[in-house]
């Protein structure tokens, strides 16, 4: 039996910032294609945070290949421009899969991270026929820091996996740039030079925050009734990750930035049904991390009473921002009854 052609991916747009001091404009754009399609970046500037601008915009199309953008720093006062390569076999593997954020209501299979549309061409009616669990690639954000770095996400719903890095380049003779943005809108380029200019502006935080280990969570309880069913991570290179049952109880370790914000939910006993969540320091957490050695676990220590964690690498206390405890209301498949 011949195989389904995969259809022409379709999503929106997104063009993010660290936060609004670091505003850009896009003034040419154009998202190179495989298949040859006209695809473009939202209209306006950017806004949000880093991998994560906050606004939607009219579906485009093809699979991304690259980029050429010319866009104005406004706190810089430079126009840049990015003329970008995706790399191809990345993405025409990322395109391909669909990442599971959500238990599936039709479908008794054991969940995995993600799968393959390609292989499984019939995944939305046996897994998301109640309800999503799923979600293909939805989203391409793009992420616009100082001096011209820009980071490329893939999202799929929560999930948002980074795609590369990529560096622009300052445009020196910027008149026909300057021209045309000038004219369809109100300030001045000095005006706006006055209220936004940032002569120190750098990258590096954004640049550190690429730094990756080999680690994983561990989240358990010497509670005999302990069942972990959800872990969520926002990570501060803009990814965020879900693990679900059964592969989050052990979740591999892999690659991955160092955490900002970790949320998990467990259940005890019937009518005992918790969401812990931690906040992590960067500094504090990456100097960890660099000690850490390969393939460590951050040990998350739930108290049998519920009331507490302790968080670990190598035995060694985690400082983190804060941990909270909730009773949550979430429901799910193997919840006690």
């Amino acid at each position: 039996m011949k195989k389904k052609e995969m259809p022409m991916p379709s999503y929106d747009v997104q063009i993010s910032h660290p936060w609004n001091n670091y505003m850009i404009t896009p003034v040419e754009d154009r998202i190179i294609t495989l298949e040859g399609v006209p695809s473009h970046l939202p209209y306006g500037s950017s806004s949000g945070t880093w991998g994560d601008s906050g606004k939607g915009f009219s579906e485009q199309g093809g699979t991304p290949l690259g980029a050429d953008i010319v866009y104005f720093s406004r706190y810089e006062d430079k126009f840049y421009h990015l003329k970008a390569d995706f790399p191809k076999d990345k993405v025409l593997s990322l395109v391909q899969r669909a990442y599971s954020n959500n238990e599936s209501d039709s479908s008794s299979e054991p969940l995995k991270e993600f799968i393959s549309i390609k292989d499984e061409p019939d995944y939305y009616e046996k897994y998301n026929k109640f309800g999503k669990s799923y979600y293909k690639f939805a989203t391409l954000v793009f992420g616009f820091a100082p001096k011209g770095m820009v980071v490329v996400w893939f999202r799929y719903g929560y999930v948002s996996v980074q795609l590369g890095e990529f560096q622009a380049e300052v445009v020196k003779d910027d008149k026909k740039y300057a021209d045309k943005m000038f004219a369809d809108i109100s300030q001045t380029r000095e005006e706006i030079k006055e209220r936004m200019f940032m002569p120190d502006a750098s990258p590096q935080k954004w640049k550190d925050y690429q730094k990756r280990y080999l680690w994983a969570p561990y989240i358990s309880s010497e509670n005999k009734t302990f069942r972990l069913f959800r872990t969520q991570s926002e990570y501060y290179n803009g990814e965020t990750e879900i693990m679900l049952r059964p592969w989050g109880i052990m979740p591999p370790v892999k690659e991955r930035a160092v955490p900002k914000e970790m949320s998990f939910f467990w259940e005890t006993e019937k009518g005992e049904a918790f969401e812990g969540r931690a906040f992590f320091s960067w500094e504090k957490v990456n100097q960890q991390f660099e000690k850490a050695g390969k393939d460590f676990k951050l040990d998350f220590k739930i108290a049998p009473d519920n009331n507490s964690m302790q968080i670990r690498i190598n035995n060694q206390p985690v400082e983190v921002d804060s941990t909270r405890i909730y009773k949550s209301d979430f429901k799910f498949k193997e919840s006690y009854k």
